[in-house]
């Protein structure tokens, strides 16, 4: 599916009009339009809000081939909280340390349990950073 048809079709499910949805994100309903039916794609910032409304991550609205719409929630939400807490260069390195830790875990299969461990932990020393 295209970012199009992915937007319109998270709108519907959300039992939400153009109108509604291009309010909540701060666009204009002309926008929105085009986003769906012309394939104009949204400014980084304007894309980031389309998710959280819609309840979708980034990495479903941009992959034509993805069809999980909750694929790496946690990730997207543990690097907001960081570039909310601690900048862009907090969020770069947030990302960062996501990505060298999927790569410790390439090639195998971890348990939700484990994973949900893992990223709590991350939380946790983000949290303790803070203090």
């Amino acid at each position: 599916m295209t970012i199009g048809e992915k937007l319109r079709s998270a709108r519907i499910a959300m039992n939400l009009s153009q109108i509604e949805l291009a309010d909540k994100v701060g666009v204009s309903e002309r926008s929105l339009y085009n986003y769906e039916q012309t394939e104009t794609y949204p400014k980084p910032t304007i894309l980031k809000k389309l998710a959280e409304t819609l309840n979708v991550t980034i990495a479903y609205l941009v992959d034509e081939e993805e069809t999980d719409k909750h694929k790496n929630i946690d990730q997207e939400l543990f690097v907001a909280n960081v570039k909310n807490e601690h900048g862009h260069r907090g969020a770069k390195e947030a990302s960062e340390l996501l990505s060298r830790a999927t790569a410790l875990f390439a090639g195998g299969e971890l348990e939700d349990d484990a994973k949900d461990i893992f990223f709590q932990s991350l939380m946790e020393r983000n949290e303790s950073s803070r203090l």
